[in-house]
Formats: structure tokens, C-alpha cells, sequence
């Protein structure tokens, strides 16, 4: 059963005034209510709960009882061959990576983004040193308009920051809006953004580095590594702050 989840009592963006914000509002540790020193800090007892999965080496960075390789396969890739290189991520999707995402995505806590950057940047590893660029996965304008922010985008700043490596926040379009894709099988989300997403820019012989929030069945990072290909894209690799990891993805 999954732990029942409640967003932190403090969200506040950092401008400015925020060491005379900190004074008013205290920062929290990213997976408990405790007081830190500093913005993006994790309480010492709940760091050693984050199942981190580096940099794997496999295609696909799933976390394999052994490893099988360079040409190693996820359940996300059998029998059939992906627009995109490698797929990587930082943290195994549990409950405690659960409201990471979800402070981020649904409450815009964003005091957390230089430290997921650092794992992100590790978990990608030769990629991200190799990539010309950086490219968010893309919002649909209308859901971008309601919501105000695109966490894939922060992330992809963010990473940029750390790295040193150019990100292009408009390198993608998503061109239609869909409906939520939760629920849906790996080929039913595949058809879903199919034809969804265009690139905006031609990227001929460009080694691309995509960021999204989380890796769940691969369909949108499918999708926007075909438009890149389309585009000209050499090579198109994949990270995110956490992945769904199941026991029915293993596939060798």
C-alpha cells in the first residue's frame, strides 16, 4: 500500500530577500518537515532511505539483479529497437522520490533542483558529458499556460547549471495536447503522443541529452527522439530525477 502523501508546509521561491525569507520561513528538508541550515538539504536519518541507480551501464539504466551489458534490455525495449540511445535516472520511483516529484511537479518547491541536478549529472554520466545540448521534454502551451511552469524545464536549467552544458528550452514542441497518460499500457502510450511532439530547429549530427521529471514506460522520450532523429539528431540520450522500476521490466 502506498505511504499516504502530504505536501511540505513550505514552498517559497528564492529571490533576492531570501535570507530575510529564511528568517520568516525557515527552509525544510526535502523529505520531512524538519529545519535545515540551507535550501535543498535532506535530513541525515531519511538520506540513507533514497534508492539511488547511478550510472548503469546497460541501454536502458535499469537496475538488473546482474548486469547484462552494454546491449542490455529493459521490458521498455524488448523485441523492438527505440528512437532513443540510452535512458538514465537518479533514484529508483518509491514512495520517498514520490514526493520529491511530486514538490516539484504539482507544488513548484523548487529549492531542491541544484541538488537532483548533481544526481541527474551523475546518473548520466559519458552522456551528458558527450551532449551538445540539453532539451526538456515539452508541455502542450494551453497546459503550460494553467499550470505556469514546466518541471522537466527546470530540471534541464538546472542541469545546464551544473554541467556547464547548453540546454534549449524550446529545442521541442508538443504540438497537440493529450490526455493524462496514467493508466495506459507501454504501446497505448506510445500511440498516444504519437505525432504530438515536433522539433523546432534543425540539430543535424547533434548528440542530445533529454531531461524529463520521470522515466515510466519511455513513450514521451520515444516520441521526442524521433523528432529529433527527424530533425537530424547523431545520437539522443535520456535522464530523469527517478524511474518507475517493476520486476516485469526486467528483459535481457
Amino acid at each position: 500500500m502506498r505511504a499516504s502523501y502530504r505536501p511540505s508546509a513550505v514552498f517559497r521561491k528564492r529571490g533576492a530577500i531570501s535570507r530575510l525569507s529564511d528568517l520568516i520561513w525557515p527552509p525544510r528538508s526535502l523529505l520531512s518537515e524538519d529545519i535545515v541550515d540551507r535550501p535543498g538539504v535532506i535530513a541525515p536519518a531519511l538520506w540513507g532511505a533514497l534508492q539511488f541507480l547511478g550510472d548503469r551501464r546497460n541501454r536502458c539504466g535499469f537496475p538488473f539483479p546482474d548486469d547484462p551489458g552494454p546491449n542490455g534490455v529493459c521490458g521498455a525495449r524488448a523485441g523492438r529497437e527505440v528512437a532513443y540511445d540510452t535512458a538514465r535516472a537518479a533514484l529508483a520511483y518509491d514512495d520517498n522520490a514520490r514526493r520529491l516529484v511530486l514538490d516539484l511537479k504539482s507544488f513548484g518547491r523548487r529549492d531542491g533542483l541544484p541538488v537532483f541536478a548533481r544526481w541527474m549529472s551523475a546518473a548520466a554520466g559519458d552522456a551528458l558529458q558527450r551532449a551538445d545540448f540539453i532539451a526538456p521534454t515539452p508541455m502542450h502551451w494551453t497546459r503550460l499556460a494553467v499550470r505556469s511552469f514546466n518541471q522537466a524545464a527546470w530540471l534541464a536549467q538546472a542541469l545546464s547549471r551544473a554541467s556547464g552544458k547548453p540546454w534549449k528550452p524550446g529545442a521541442l514542441a508538443r504540438v497537440k495536447r493529450r490526455k493524462s497518460q496514467a493508466g495506459l499500457s507501454a504501446s497505448e502510450r506510445r500511440r498516444h503522443v504519437g505525432g504530438a511532439i515536433k522539433a523546432r530547429g534543425r540539430y543535424a549530427g547533434k548528440v542530445v541529452l533529454l531531461v524529463d521529471d520521470v522515466f515510466t514506460k519511455g513513450a514521451t522520450f520515444e516520441a521526442c527522439a524521433r523528432a529529433l532523429r527527424k530533425s537530424g539528431a547523431a545520437e539522443v540520450h535520456a535522464v530523469t530525477l527517478a524511474r518507475v522500476v517493476r520486476p516485469t521490466d526486467i528483459t535481457l
